[in-house]
């Protein structure tokens, strides 16, 4: 197997890029606007360059994304495993696990190559470029497009806008710099929709998505020290409200809003004895490390895992390592409002 190299140039990737012919690019598991808008972003600009190229994804898209320009070309699950394909490029995904059945083409003998911006990413594959302070890896791709002077088209622009948008929660995250600002002028600049991008992610909700809000806003709880927060979704939920896991996507956020609390946790059943972890923290937990603990990770502020067990187990043993968490940033109890 060829050895991992970690690439600190993004003008490597470039040139890597530019080698290949036959590309297949693909994002991670459950995927979000980041990883959808920038792996249709980078498919594009390598067709305009006269690639061939496959968009494909381990999960279905969901529907909130269906507004981006060629979402309907993405191969999902297995599909794409019939191609061949002298380069794979993965998108914002840390770990080879978040590929589900696509996990596969990381044996074949091709260049395979990863750009994230996750903390907590490993170097699985040949080539790795990681930036952290990136706010999205729209970001990553925008500049990666700057530096091979491919001029930016109506389209490109639509996805990476809502690549960026998504993932620094329309710039309300800390992981919001000036310079993502800047980049997102510029994307406007070329004629992006900002307000209409806006207005279809985060006001087309179905009514069904808000049923089921109003189901996981009643499991809301707050520790005695008002410090973390927590929920619960569970399967029967998602089944009694008619809601897909898509529409789990941002309910944390309403615990992290808590007046007080610093720490936010989702516990969200995928399947019998086995849940998700979603964290999420204001301002000084580091909840990277905080899901490093059980086997997880991703960014200082939004992180998660995979935790197998019953939930009242995985509750107690999570919760207590949120309050040793925040315990060790010496904040002092806060009690909400009733």
């Amino acid at each position: 197997m060829k050895k991992a190299i970690k690439v600190n140039n993004l003008s490597e990737i470039g040139d890597l890029l530019l080698q290949g012919k036959r590309i297949i690019l693909c994002g991670h598991v459950m995927p979000d606007g980041d990883c959808l808008g920038s792996v249709i972003a980078l498919g594009l600009a390598l067709e305009k360059m006269g690639k061939e190229v496959t968009l494909a994804i381990p999960d279905p898209v969901p529907e909130v994304y269906n507004f981006l320009p060629e979402v309907k070309r993405f191969q999902e699950g297995s599909k794409a495993l019939q191609g061949e394909y002298d380069s794979f490029i993965i998108l914002d995904c840390s770990v080879p696990d978040r590929l589900g059945p696509l996990r596969e083409l990381l044996t074949r003998p091709i260049i395979t190559c990863s750009i994230d911006h996750h903390v907590s990413a490993n170097e699985f594959a040949h080539y790795n470029y990681i930036d952290p302070k990136a706010a999205a890896v729209g970001e990553i791709i925008q500049d990666l497009l700057n530096l091979i002077n491919f001029p930016l088209t109506p389209d490109i622009s639509i996805c990476l806008y809502a690549a960026i948008v998504t993932d620094t929660g329309s710039f309300q995250y800390d992981n919001t710099r000036a310079d993502t600002h800047r980049r997102a002028a510029k994307l406007i600049e070329y004629g992006v929709p900002a307000a209409e991008i806006n207005r279809l992610i985060y006001e087309q909700k179905p009514l069904s998505s808000l049923r089921l809000l109003e189901a996981v806003l009643g499991t809301l709880s707050v520790s005695p020290c008002g410090r973390v927060s927590w929920m619960i979704v569970n399967l029967e939920m998602l089944k009694n409200k008619n809601a897909g896991k898509e529409h789990v996507d941002g309910l944390i956020n309403y615990g992290r809003s808590v007046r007080g609390v610093e720490v936010a946790l989702l516990f969200q059943e995928i399947s019998k004895d086995c849940f998700k972890v979603s964290f999420r923290s204001k301002e000084l937990v580091d909840v990277n490390s905080l899901a490093g603990k059980f086997g997880g990770g991703g960014h200082n502020r939004a992180a998660g895992c995979i935790i197998k067990g019953d939930l009242e187990t995985i509750k107690t043993q999570v919760i207590a390592a949120a309050l040793q968490a925040v315990n060790e940033t010496a904040l002092v109890c806060f009690s909400p409002d009733v």
